[in-house]
């Protein structure tokens, strides 16, 4: 009776079909059922009934079913304290433009706390089972967690002396909303709020954009807008296929403690 046969017969007796159980450890159905066959004859016992759709448990399986996760509980921590780090589970994040240091750092430490520990990738963009962005960027079958409210204000460079001359985003989501303010002259254009923030601190013009970034360049001066409180939420997306790995779902819940 060994390792393999062990995770065998626990896939087996959980998905009671040999099918769903080799796809559920990565085996083929022959290599699962030797196994089984293997451990049967160890145990010198019948521990499932073939059925025309999936198997039957017996009741020596029933018996052996605690014992079996305990002993492969058992083994996956002593493999887990010889291979430490080398065999964290990879969990990639993609992280859209525009999202400040202040929340990704929120996310990053929460997936460093995770329990067991994962190998963090981060990746710009659309990339990876998850992604960091704003909920204007979440695509329509994806899933949005809130993490951050994040007010729109007025970016200006410490020395300017008129707020005449704009900086604007067209290709941002939130342009439209923000066009009722641009009363004056359109000196530039940026494809995103960060790099408007930089033509800001230059002393290009001014820029409406999130204050989170705002708070970023300490060459920009941050001014509230005027009567009217514009915001947009930065959270993860993830698709509902994603919450099929433990990382995507340990993450999403550690951040909605």
């Amino acid at each position: 009776m060994d390792y393999r046969q062990l995770r065998a017969f626990i896939a087996v007796f959980e998905e009671r079909n040999i099918t769903a159980a080799a796809r559920s450890i990565h085996l083929s159905q022959p290599a699962l059922s030797g196994s089984i066959r293997a451990l049967e004859q160890a145990l010198g016992t019948t521990l499932f009934v073939r059925q025309a759709r999936g198997v039957e448990v017996t009741e020596d399986a029933r018996a052996l079913y605690p014992e079996a996760q305990r002993m492969v509980a058992d083994a996956n921590r002593l493999l887990g304290r010889f291979k430490g780090d080398r065999e964290r589970a990879p969990l990639q994040i993609g992280v859209e433009q525009d999202v400040s240091a202040a929340v990704l750092g929120k996310v990053v430490l929460a997936a460093a706390a995770m329990q067991p520990p994962v190998r963090l990738q981060l990746a710009t963009g659309c990339m990876g089972a998850v992604r960091l962005a704003s909920e204007e960027l979440r695509c329509e079958d994806e899933l949005f967690l809130p993490l951050h409210s994040d007010p729109f204000v007025l970016a200006i460079a410490q020395q300017a002396t008129t707020e005449a001359r704009w900086i604007t985003c067209p290709s941002q989501p939130s342009h439209q909303r923000l066009q009722p303010f641009y009363s004056g002259i359109l000196v530039a254009e940026a494809d995103t709020f960060t790099l408007a923030l930089e033509l800001v601190t230059a002393g290009l013009g001014a820029a409406i954009v999130p204050e989170s970034l705002a708070t970023e360049h300490p060459g920009v001066r941050i001014e509230p807008l005027p009567q009217l409180d514009l915001r947009r939420r930065i959270g993860l997306c993830y698709s509902a296929q994603a919450l099929a790995l433990a990382g995507v779902v340990k993450l999403r819940d550690t951040l909605q403690g």
